[in-house]
């Protein structure tokens, strides 16, 4: 369902947390912008995916401080819609009672648990962000768990990975486990994050400035030209070079899109019986990035480039800023 490149970062100094995401799709999948949930789950800022009646997110934070995001990849055998859904793992977790004090390591071990069969292949990163201390050592210290990485391969509590434990981390996460660098992609971006951060830092920039470096990683694109008559499937194995994924189809889906009408041309036939939310062009449908400094204040920023009817936006005119303080930050 959800696709994502997501570098998570600390900074030794001027921010606490940065993740980087990215919504992969086909671009006619229904999704809410980022914004605040109505009742009763308006502690939960972040997108929702409407295709499913779940209404499930890909990146979520609530103002207590929990962050939650998804990546997915395909295990043999899976059809594309699970019995399950993989947006649902997150809201399950964004959801809990604002006042609940159960530690990371307490709902990782409850996921496990439960079972995670039927949902498909799939990576939760998740945490409580509070402001963290450290030890002489460099391990975080006091109610500063890291961040978990539970999935579908999770067989007990040792198989969960936590990362942001000591300051100055980056990793990268995509559509495959966590750990395989055989993804470019993967490698790229936690480099690119790294050397972005590490000059932003060195150089003292604002918010602002920060934000464009993160950005021009988000928009690396390196993904091959389609070559003539080159499967679907294996030039969509490409995407794992690319961070930044363009618009993809055959040419005359291509074409459709940029008119602005899709399915035009098709038959009644085909129309009736294609699922706009799960064919047809594919690509980068949203960027987000997450901020959080050492007072606890939260800024997600979101850029859309497509609207509901997949026709492109031009590029910042559609972007969206909540910014807001993670209520306890100091407990």
């Amino acid at each position: 369902m959800y696709a994502t490149i997501s570098p998570i970062a600390q900074l030794p100094s001027l921010k606490e947390e940065c993740p980087l995401t990215h919504l992969q799709e086909y671009l006619q999948r229904p999704t809410d912008p980022a914004n605040w949930w109505p009742a009763p789950n308006t502690q939960i800022l972040g997108g929702r995916d409407l295709h499913r009646a779940e209404h499930g997110t890909w990146l979520g934070v609530t103002r207590q401080g929990r962050l939650a995001c998804l990546t997915n990849f395909k295990e043999e055998e899976e059809f594309i819609t699970g019995k399950r859904s993989r947006g649902a793992v997150v809201n399950s977790y964004l959801k809990m009672d604002p006042e609940s004090t159960e530690s990371s390591r307490s709902v990782a071990n409850g996921l496990i648990q439960e079972g995670l069969n039927g949902i498909g292949g799939f990576s939760l990163l998740f945490g409580h962000l509070k402001r963290p201390s450290w030890k002489d050592n460099g391990l975080a210290t006091g109610s500063w768990d890291g961040l978990a990485i539970v999935s579908n391969r999770s067989k007990n509590v040792e198989d969960v990975r936590w990362l942001c434990t000591r300051p100055g981390e980056t990793h990268a996460l995509s559509n495959t486990h966590y750990g395989d660098k055989s993804w470019p992609k993967v490698v790229a971006g936690e480099a690119m994050a790294n050397d972005a951060i590490a000059e932003s830092a060195k150089r003292g920039e604002n918010k602002d400035l920060l934000l464009q470096r993160l950005l021009a990683i988000l928009d690396h694109d390196t993904l091959p030209l389609r070559k003539v008559d080159e499967g679907w499937v294996t030039y969509t194995s490409q995407m794992k070079t690319s961070i930044f994924v363009p618009a993809i189809g055959d040419k005359k889906q291509s074409e459709r899109l940029l008119n602005g009408s899709p399915l035009a041309g098709c038959s009644a036939d085909i129309k009736a019986n294609v699922d706009p939310a799960t064919s047809g062009v594919y690509g980068t449908q949203k960027q987000s990035i997450l901020l959080v400094d050492w007072e606890g204040k939260v800024d997600y920023f979101e850029r859309t480039l497509f609207n509901q009817e997949a026709k492109p936006i031009p590029k910042g005119t559609a972007d969206l800023h909540h910014e807001f303080v993670v209520e306890g930050w100091n407990d």
